[in-house]
């Protein structure tokens, strides 16, 4: 059975999180306030932090600032892309040509 909250970043009633994606207290709030839909848009945002800062979410460092900036993404200013970051035009993020790469000759 799904459960209902008020979702901190629609703004509005939505379906709730199936368990606590994350642990301790921020899991908790996030569990609390963030929709199933919200959280489907952080962790877009946190693959493409991922990528283009080419964090090792293994490494201390890289989950503390992925820790960070997901606090932010849900109950502070937000979290922004990288300054470079350039969206794919036509496709989601992520999205990608199987193809790409066949016709260089450096490509493996």
């Amino acid at each position: 059975m799904s459960r209902t909250i008020k979702c901190v970043m629609l703004g509005e009633d939505a379906e709730g999180l199936d368990y606590v994606p994350y642990p301790g207290d921020l899991g908790q709030r996030i569990y609390d306030n963030v929709s199933k839909q919200a959280w489907q848009r952080w962790l877009a945002h946190q693959t493409m932090l991922i990528n283009e800062y080419r964090l090792t979410p293994i490494e201390p460092e890289a989950r503390k600032y992925l820790e960070t900036e997901m606090e932010k993404f849900f109950f502070g200013e937000g979290s922004s892309a990288p300054q470079e970051f350039v969206p794919q035009e036509g496709g989601q993020e992520g999205d990608s040509d199987p193809n790409q790469g066949d016709s260089d000759p450096n490509y493996r």
